[in-house]
């Protein structure tokens, strides 16, 4: 048994994760007013690249609002101990969301993958169907209903504790310590690593080799355009942008992945140093993802900037 540190032990620690719970809050949530607003005024066809975004946005948030600032209020010293039933509910819903949060980022690695290969440009008729393409309402139908039949064993395989209890298994898709009292219950040890070994393999190792294919698949696309055409600057924004986010899903995933996992298969010194790493990792790409579409995004930008000039005019 490991007894987990909590970050509230350090106040460095703990006001770092606090800024980034509260990035995270802010920043997913001006990304889904301001392009879901500039959606909802197209008058036709919207953009398929859009929709995702704002996807994406809202997967983060619901992660950073259910979990990870439960997590801070946790750390503020507040004790909170769920019932059973509750507890059933609210790891099903943390791997449920966490799950999807990952694979509703591959998607925009992959379509952006898809569009860079699109030797044509998409047509896009003024007058056609208000409202994405049915392929794409199919797609995050698709992202959100596997992932929640794949979270059906949280519901089933946890119990609540109390303020002694500690984890003997860790998911990435779940939690990196006891949250609320509620932890995993499996009828063994070895369901429990079964399951743990399948969420290595499809939900941790599976999106991280497959958004590494897209990358590369799109760096290479975008090489070979830039010796076949003279590309514009204003055209290279989209493609870094979303190769940016890309690697810094991979790079935050990844380090959370190798730390959870030291946890579940070798139990080491390190152990409590590396499950700490492990949630800041896990919070790093939620935070900084809005900082990066603000960058390259021309709506995001023009709403930061008018509020960045507002707030100097008052005081400045």
């Amino acid at each position: 048994f490991v007894k987990v540190l909590t970050i509230s032990s350090s106040p460095l620690y703990f006001a770092l994760y606090v800024i980034l719970v509260m990035l995270g809050n802010v920043g997913n949530t001006t990304v889904i007013a301001v392009v879901g607003e500039s959606l909802l005024r197209e008058t036709g066809a919207v953009r398929s690249s859009d929709v995702i975004l704002v996807n994406m946005a809202f997967s983060n948030l619901m992660v950073s609002l259910v979990r990870n600032t439960v997590v801070m209020v946790s750390d503020l010293g507040a004790e909170i101990f769920l019932s059973r039933d509750m507890c059933h509910l609210m790891m099903g819903i943390w791997v449920w969301l966490r799950s999807a949060n990952v694979w509703s980022t591959f998607f925009l690695s992959a379509f952006h993958f898809q569009t860079l290969r699109r030797v044509a440009p998409p047509v896009i008729t003024l007058h056609g169907p208000r409202g994405p393409p049915g392929s794409l309402i199919l797609g995050f139908v698709l992202v959100w209903s596997l992932n929640l039949i794949y979270a059906i064993p949280a519901f089933i395989f946890s119990k609540n504790g109390d303020e002694n209890s500690t984890e003997t298994l860790m998911l990435v898709s779940s939690t990196t310590r006891p949250l609320m009292g509620c932890i995993w219950d499996f009828p063994s040890a070895y369901s429990g690593l079964a399951f743990a070994t399948s969420s290595m393999v499809i939900h941790e190792s599976l999106p991280i080799c497959l958004m590494n294919i897209t990358n590369l698949g799109s760096l290479l696309t975008l090489y070979a355009h830039g010796h076949s055409r003279n590309a514009g600057t204003k055209s290279q924004d989209a493609p870094v942008v979303i190769l940016t986010l890309n690697v810094l899903f991979i790079s935050s995933w990844g380090t959370n992945v190798i730390s959870v996992n030291y946890f579940n298969y070798n139990r080491g010194s390190s152990t409590e140093f590396l499950l700490i790493i492990a949630r800041f990792a896990n919070m790093s790409f939620i935070a900084f993802s809005p900082i990066v579409l603000a960058v390259g995004h021309r709506q995001l930008r023009a709403f930061i900037t008018s509020v960045l000039s507002r707030i100097i005019s008052v005081f400045g």
